[in-house]
């Protein structure tokens, strides 16, 4: 092929929002083309992926991430794992910096916050069954656990998310336990606990995660119901709002930009939806339903721009999303808006 064809053949597949680049994440193989963008969403939830992001030196796998997403104001991007690495810090171009807090590997779900202009990150530690609160460098500065002095109703087995309200409350969801959810001050201290397991409005089936809704007059908290496909709105103080957006696909987490909510399913897609819950997009739906939430799905199989378990994921402060997928060796997508 010569010179002008090639470049005009990869300018058509970079532009085609339909198409795929050749399966596989080794980009080594001489005499292969680079793993190309690939196109996803619509209208103003038009997103580019960006080939290799997050790849680490050496051809060294992520780990298995069962965990979750978090951006920080200065643009750093921490990745939880089941790994050896705990949680992983990459720059927003894809480079890996460091791992920190091995000792928290295992955290399930995490979410950033500042306080006094200083910045940390909350967890849902579900291997040491305890609620974290670390900084940015991975130190520990506190730690809730169910103990004599302090019985949390359903203990914190099978802790899955964590989140905080603008009032310092620390909220934890035992979405693969008790199915409750409880509320602490500041300081780690229990001061209200509800929810239960079953498919009744006001039940969990897996409130797998929680995340504060900012979009309302008053914060609401906002629940993935998950095997109950849906979403549902809570007061700060746990009463119950409404189902916010419902026939989800598995929803496992949330994030939010302006009036939109972008929706990690762990059926095989990121869906994008309005205030009123009402679905305006959808991006990497794969139609291979044999993959959808297989944690054992090899990286090479899984096509560009397309997920098979999204688990956790963050927007930062461009629009840009950062999707983990649930996946033994690790994997995290990175969709730039167009």
């Amino acid at each position: 092929m010569n010179t002008l064809k090639r470049a005009c053949l990869l300018s058509s597949l970079i532009l085609c929002s339909a198409s795929f680049a050749h399966p596989g994440n080794d980009h080594t193989h001489p005499g292969t083309l680079p793993e190309l963008p690939v196109i996803t969403g619509n209208g103003q939830h038009t997103y580019q992926t960006v080939p290799q992001w997050g790849a680490l030196p050496d051809g060294q796998i992520l780990g298995p991430t069962h965990g979750s997403v978090a951006v920080s104001k200065e643009g750093r991007i921490y990745v939880s794992t089941e790994g050896e690495r705990g949680i992983c810090v990459f720059s927003e171009d894809g480079k890996f910096i460091r791992s920190i807090a091995p000792d928290c590997s295992g955290t399930h779900s995490l979410t950033l916050r500042e306080e006094n202009g200083v910045e940390y990150l909350y967890g849902a530690h579900r291997r040491g069954e305890r609620i974290i609160k670390l900084t940015l460098d991975g130190t520990l500065v506190l730690q809730i656990l169910h103990t004599e002095e302090q019985a949390i109703p359903g203990k914190l087995q099978g802790l899955t998310a964590v989140t905080v309200a603008p009032d310092g409350r620390i909220f934890a969801a035992v979405g693969y336990g008790s199915n409750m959810i409880h509320i602490f001050d500041a300081n780690g201290t229990l001061e209200k606990s509800f929810g239960s397991k079953g498919d009744g409005i006001e039940e969990f089936q897996a409130c797998h995660g929680i995340a504060i809704d900012p979009r309302f007059d008053e914060p609401r908290l906002l629940v993935a119901d998950r095997e109950n496909l849906r979403l549902k709105h809570y007061d700060l103080d746990g009463n119950f709002i409404g189902i916010h957006s419902q026939d989800l696909r598995r929803p496992c987490a949330v994030s939010f930009y302006g009036e939109y909510c972008a929706v990690a399913e762990l059926a095989g897609r990121v869906t994008i939806l309005n205030k009123n819950g009402t679905p305006v997009a959808f991006l990497g739906d794969n139609p291979r339903k044999e993959q959808w939430a297989k944690f054992r799905t090899p990286l090479e199989e899984i096509p560009e721009g397309v997920f098979t378990a999204p688990h956790g994921l963050s927007y930062d402060s461009q629009g840009n999303l950062y999707i983990q997928d649930w996946n033994q060796s690790g994997k995290i997508t990175k969709l730039r808006k167009l």
